[in-house]
């Protein structure tokens, strides 16, 4: 499966309306609520590094973790341009192979990253955190829930602006539990059109199966939100906190 590649330089600008800076307003209330002082913070599949970006502006020091080399470079561009901001730790790693260089006090995951992830992976995720991530720490990180995956069955969209094209499309397998959808991209190279593709697939997951598998991993005082940013799109959000190894 071909995944953040070509969709890389394009996929801030098509993905404009996102307010990032409620997730890190939401994140912050947890890190309130829950008496948590947060000084080092990663960001799993943290892309193009926007809310990295935010949360280093915040303060926080960051490791930014994605799979993708591509969207890490326009992350690492974005901080080219930021001052007064300590520079994150950037590493090109996958999901089930982070491995970082000491613990960090926490660590948020967001826009669905996590369903991603197939059903055989998610365990060896959550064991890794738990390794990574402080005792005391916590966990955030957010979901499409299972009815919004089915309600985009047969979806199809385009974004487009003078030079790009993105048409848009979905199909929910429901042997596989999973949305896939694919990308076709249009760019204009000079007078001419460069067409790529990339597939994605997003797996259908319970909220109450991950708290299981959180538990299962060495995290406790778990809790299911549903009243985070972009609730209204049937985001689920996730917290938990980290037990002593």
């Amino acid at each position: 499966m071909s995944a953040y590649g070509p969709l890389a330089p394009v996929y801030d600008k098509f993905t404009s309306d996102i307010k990032y800076e409620d997730f890190a307003d939401f994140y912050e209330k947890v890190f309130e609520a829950r008496g948590k002082s947060v000084k080092t913070l990663l960001d799993v599949g943290c892309g193009t590094g926007t809310l990295t970006a935010i949360m280093a502006r915040r303060g926080y020091e960051m490791v930014a973790a994605d799979s993708s080399s591509d969207m890490l470079c326009i992350a690492q561009e974005k901080f080219s341009e930021l001052e007064n901001v300590i520079p994150p730790l950037f590493l090109c790693q996958s999901m089930t192979e982070l491995d970082l260089y000491g613990t960090v006090d926490s660590a948020v995951s967001c826009l669905d990253a996590v369903n991603y992830l197939p059903p055989s992976d998610m365990p060896e995720f959550f064991r890794l955190l738990h390794l990574f991530i402080e005792p005391g720490g916590l966990l955030i990180f957010d979901i499409n829930s299972p009815e919004r995956l089915r309600s985009l069955d047969g979806f199809t969209s385009v974004d487009e602006d003078e030079n790009s094209l993105c048409l848009w499309r979905a199909d929910f397998d429901e042997e596989q539990n999973a949305l896939y959808y694919g990308m076709d991209l249009f760019t204009r190279r000079g007078r001419f059109w460069q067409r790529s593709f990339e597939e994605h697939i997003e797996y259908s997951y319970e909220p109450e199966a991950l708290v299981k598998l959180l538990e299962d991993a060495g995290f406790s005082e778990t809790e299911i939100c549903l009243e985070g940013p972009q609730n209204e799109f049937g985001r689920i959000f996730i917290i938990a906190e980290n037990t002593p190894h």
